[in-house]
């Protein structure tokens, strides 16, 4: 059923109660329970240290957690001119749903800028609300993404899809396109409200590609902010981000036909305004299973090769199939062949009417394929090293727009789909 709220009667009548507020951050959680006390407690003493002056709300947004972490955060004492409200939201399960009800918040507050961080952050300290909401109170900027240090194998998404996708079709070096904590200007959070997208897999995980983007097509005043090291509960690829992964990219994809008239005119790149420093510290180390992302692509290959061979091009499919005839000491698929691999198959996309998400669940263990390539390629680096091969990596999707533009007209022409 549709919902045209997503904030329960409780949560909505303390929003009357509190009635307006300068500062909002919100918290999004789904069983968070060892790390929400943490977070809540770094965000009131940053509003205390930075903010002590102005009216600030605190809103942990839950999804129906089945752990402790509501019981833990109502019991968190905030600094008694902050006020903190503990709310379930309503309507589909997911993040997206959680930051509706921040958005819908922050407009009925009418605050100056609302920020939002990820309930599992461990690395998270006071700074980063001051880092955050700084740019929009003080500098004018509207969105704010996030900038970190991260460790090399944390954000694989990010890392091989949505950084390298976000620069090369809107023209933004906008590091961090899903980072999770980022801050906004009402107007922004109220855009954010309006639109008709919250039945859709915005209201999961594609929520924060889908609010990068939208920032960008819609000319807000973007600029990204340096949090330093980010720590959180960080997964392994080969063992969680596959409904993640299904997710984002059909929600990147999504984008790229709506905006198709903007991408296209758009050549090469420009970095936009950051602020702060990262700090050269090495980030906690996040474990990967590289012979387990291997056998995803090789059973994924037994499975699917008929049909890759039908979606991609003779020469993209002949690359696959060498890379699947490959033992795990040689096994490498290649920057070129990924960078033809994920333009081929937007345009697929854009092509089929029918079955997407059969598209998309065909090509996830190509994901692990160049997952595994990436962690081949960086093994033996420091995370800023492999910063450095991420960035090699974004330039050659920039220079591989045309072959997008071409197939993407030429995959349309049949709109065929299986």
């Amino acid at each position: 059923m549709p919902y045209n709220t997503a904030m329960r009667s409780y949560t909505s009548k303390r929003i009357e109660e509190v009635e307006s507020a300068d500062i909002l951050v919100g918290i999004p959680s789904y069983n968070n329970e060892k790390t929400i006390a943490h977070v809540i407690q770094m965000v009131t003493h940053g509003l205390a240290m930075h903010y002590k002056d102005r009216r600030c709300v605190i809103l942990v947004a839950d999804g129906g957690s089945t752990d402790d972490t509501r019981e833990v955060a109502k019991e968190f004492q905030v600094k008694p001119w902050q006020e903190k409200i503990v709310s379930i939201y309503r309507g589909p399960s997911g993040k997206g749903t959680a930051l509706r009800s921040v958005f819908e918040a922050a407009t009925r507050l009418k605050v100056k800028a609302c920020a939002v961080v990820d309930s599992d952050l461990r690395s998270i300290t006071p700074d980063w609300i001051e880092h955050l909401l700084d740019p929009v109170l003080s500098r004018g900027y509207q969105f704010v993404a996030p900038v970190y240090l991260r460790h090399k194998y944390d954000g694989t998404i990010t890392n091989n899809i949505v950084y390298n996708l976000t620069r090369s079709l809107y023209g933004k070096r906008i590091r961090q396109p899903i980072g999770g904590d980022f801050a906004l200007s009402t107007d922004v959070a109220k855009f954010y409200v309006d639109q008709d997208v919250w039945e859709s897999d915005v209201a999961r995980y594609g929520i924060d590609i889908w609010m990068t983007t939208n920032a960008i097509t819609q000319n807000f005043k973007i600029c990204q902010s340096n949090l330093g090291v980010k720590i959180h509960d960080a997964k392994d690829p080969a063992e969680h981000l596959g409904p993640m992964f299904r997710q984002v990219v059909w929600t990147v994809f999504s984008l790229m036909e709506r905006f198709e008239g903007y991408w296209k005119g758009i050549h090469g790149s420009e970095p936009v305004e950051t602020f702060g420093f990262g700090g050269t510290v090495e980030p906690e180390p996040v474990k990967v299973d590289l012979e387990g992302m291997i056998q995803h692509f090789k059973i994924g290959f037994q499975q699917f090769s008929s049909l890759w061979k039908e979606i991609f091009c003779e020469e993209c499919f002949s690359e696959i199939q060498e890379t699947a005839q490959k033992e795990f000491k040689s096994f490498y698929l290649a920057t070129a062949t990924w960078v033809r691999i994920l333009y081929e198959l937007a345009a697929t996309f854009h092509s089929w009417k029918v079955n997407r998400n059969k598209l998309i669940d065909l090509v996830t263990p190509l994901y692990y394929a160049r997952v595994a390539s990436f962690v081949r390629d960086t093994w033996e680096m420091s995370s800023q090293d492999a910063e450095l091969l991420v960035e090699r990596q974004a330039l050659e999707f920039e220079e591989g727009k045309d072959y997008l533009l071409k197939v993407w007209d030429e995959k349309a022409r049949p709109s065929t789909s299986p």
